[in-house]
Formats: C-alpha cells, sequence, structure tokens
C-alpha cells in the first residue's frame, strides 16, 4: 500500500466540498452524506454486487494518507465493537470511526516508537484482527509485525527473516488456522529502495506460522502489496504496485501453507496508462470477486479475471475492507474516509472454533 506522492491530488471531484484542513467526520448522523465519484459498470454482473443507484460517501476526511482499514465486530479482543480503525501512515496513528460519532484517535504512535524523526510514511499500514479479535499491525518504522495484547501494550509477532530486519511491513491476511501472512515493500523506510537500513535486498512475501516461525513465501516480486485469500483459502491474492509491472498475482496454496509459483491474475497496465494509481490494498467477497484498490479507484474483479467496473473515487485509493454486516466496503482514499453499500458480503472478522475467548 504505497503512500504515493499525492502534490496534486488535492481535487475532489462531483458533490463534495471540503471545509477547511482539520481532521473533520461529515455530519454525524446527518441523513445525507456528501459523496464522491461515480460508479464505472463494464459488465452487468457489477449490478449483483453494486446497486445501480448506490454513491460513494464521504464519512470522514482531511487524512494525511489513509490506509489499512479493519471493522471491528465485537469487543473480544479488547478494541472498541461497531467501529473501523484505520491507519493515516504520515501522522503516525490509527484513527476510529463509529456511526454517529466524531472520528477519534484510537492508537499513537502506531508504528514507529523511536525518539528521533523517521521519514514520512513511518505510522502503522495495514490492519487486522486475528483469531482472538486482537489488532495486529504492519508497522513502517518500527518494521515490524504487531499485535495489540487485550491486557494492553504491543507485543512483536515477526520483525526479521534469517537474522535480517524485514524493509517495512505493508499488508496482512490472517489464515483461518491462525497463521498470517504479509508483504513487505521498502516504502516505509525514509529512502525507499534505496535506503542504506535495508538487510533484505528483495520484496518478500512472508507467512507467520502459529509457532511463530516466518516462512519466506516469495521473492520475485518488485513490489508486492494488498494481500487476500479467497473465500475458501486456497488461493492468495497479492498486490504488485510497480509502475513497470502494475498487477495482481494469485498463488496456489498448499496444505502446509506455502505457496506455488504463482501467476498474473489480472494485468493494469492499460489501466494505469488512463489513470492514476497502482494496485494496491484488496479484498475478496464471499463469492470470490475481488475489491482491489488500484488505478482509478477501486476495481472489481471477478473470480474468472474479468473486470466487472471500477469504484471511482477521484482520488490515490490505498485500501479497503468489508465491514458492519459485511455488506459495506470502507475505502480509504487520500485524504478520505469512504463507503459503498453493496449488494455482496465479504468476511468481517477470522474467527476460529478454538480461539479464546
Amino acid at each position: 500500500m504505497r503512500c504515493f506522492v499525492r502534490c496534486m491530488s488535492r481535487v475532489v471531484v462531483c458533490s463534495l466540498v471540503l471545509l477547511g484542513s482539520c481532521l473533520r467526520a461529515a455530519e454525524p448522523g446527518a441523513a445525507v452524506l456528501p459523496s464522491v465519484g461515480s460508479i464505472e459498470r463494464l459488465d452487468p454482473r457489477l449490478d449483483t454486487l453494486v446497486p445501480p443507484d448506490v454513491k460513494i460517501e464521504v464519512l470522514a476526511m482531511g487524512f494525511a494518507w489513509s490506509e489499512g482499514p479493519v471493522w471491528v465486530a465485537s469487543d473480544r479482543g479488547g478494541l472498541p465493537s461497531g467501529s473501523l480503525l484505520f491507519s493515516d501512515i504520515p501522522h503516525n496513528r490509527v484513527h476510529r470511526w463509529k456511526p454517529g460519532e466524531e472520528v477519534s484517535i484510537f492508537l499513537e504512535p502506531a508504528g514507529f516508537t523511536g525518539p528521533a524523526a523517521y521519514g514520512k510514511e513511518r505510522g502503522s499500514n495495514g490492519l487486522a484482527l486475528d483469531r482472538r479479535g486482537r489488532l495486529v499491525s504492519c508497522e513502517h518504522g518500527d518494521r515490524r509485525v504487531s499485535v495489540l495484547e487485550k491486557d494492553g501494550g504491543k507485543r512483536t509477532l515477526a520483525a526479521a527473516w534469517e537474522g535480517k530486519r524485514f524493509n517495512s511491513p505493508n499488508d496482512l491476511a490472517v489464515h483461518s488456522s491462525g497463521a498470517i501472512y504479509f508483504t513487505d515493500p521498502p516504502y516505509g523506510l525514509p529512502q525507499g529502495f534505496d535506503d542504506p537500513r535495508r538487510e533484505i535486498d528483495f520484496c518478500g512475501v512472508y507467512r507467520i506460522g502459529t509457532d511463530g516461525k516466518v516462512t519466506l513465501l516469495c521473492n520475485t516480486m518488485t513490489r508486492p502489496n494488498g494481500i487476500a485469500f479467497s473465500p475458501d483459502e486456497t488461493k492468495l491474492y497479492v498486490a504488485q504496485s510497480d509502475p513497470q509491472a502494475p498487477i495482481w498475482k494469485v498463488f496456489d496454496v498448499a496444505a502446509d501453507g506455502t505457496l506455488d509459483e504463482g501467476r498474473t491474475f489480472f494485468d493494469a497496465t492499460e489501466l494505469a496508462r488512463q489513470r492514476r494509481g497502482n494496485p494496491d490494498g484488496l479484498k475478496v467477497d464471499v463469492h470470490g470477486n475481488l475489491f482491489a484498490t488500484g488505478p482509478g479507484g477501486v476495481l472489481v474483479i471477478a473470480a474468472d479475471g474479468t473486470h466487472l467496473g471500477t469504484l471511482l473515487t477521484g482520488q490515490a485509493t490505498a485500501n479497503c475492507c468489508f465491514g458492519e454486516d459485511g455488506g459495506t466496503l470502507f475505502i480509504t482514499a487520500d485524504s478520505l474516509l469512504c463507503r459503498v453499500r453493496l449488494a455482496t458480503k465479504g468476511k468481517t472478522e477470522v474467527v476460529a472454533a478454538s480461539a479464546r475467548p
């Protein structure tokens, strides 16, 4: 989930009006929320997923670069139930949004705890819930994957592979077994790919097993980014945010949790020439359709690889997640937090029967 250079990204289309530069919610409890962008429909199948009259509603605005949203359905992990948590990477914060309330700061610092300045993208990025409902974070500045314990404080789940520090963990997906899959491009390092702090000279896809062991699964993607499982967890989708090769790959997941060599699932090269943005965060609905942020906004791609349409946000769009009853898509798009009411649903929480309450 690359924090794109956004010198021209403050132009907001359609009916949205930005009032000042301060962080604010879009009129809590208002009957009609401001909207942004439009829906591009390329295939009739999109109407069964995104209703014809739907709008991209703006819930809050004024963030430096919003990212990594996750819906918290219950308080099992000690988190605020019925709310959305999401990162603001440059501000090193995790924010909380709840219907009818103002946006608040949930966690600060969120991704870098050092005493000195550390680049512009030091905060947390991708967020997820583990089997116990605890918050798991990809932290740019501290270069680790962490979990927020229910009784207070963070614990490091993984910070290195074979004794070498990660570049800057970016996005993650939690398997029903409890294993955590994550990507590790160097976007969070102050000098990116050329940063002398780099200890691993490739961008990997990794797995943290339930025993804590870190396994390298793939080292052939140039800029692995967003990551998500198919509904039956037999496939793993990974976005590649490389302007020279903007693609999504799909891997078969073996019984032991490892991946095959993968193949290109969707190539966005032509789209990227026409619209701003590269493949970034993604989620998969219960029918196997991808909701993948990329050129123009959120691409909706069927399980057979057909591009059904795009939620055109008019912004550099970073990530998305399903929330509420699973039929709401929350979108982090540059300075905005948005939502779209869907006619399909996605998983909102990974829960194992054996997980402790």
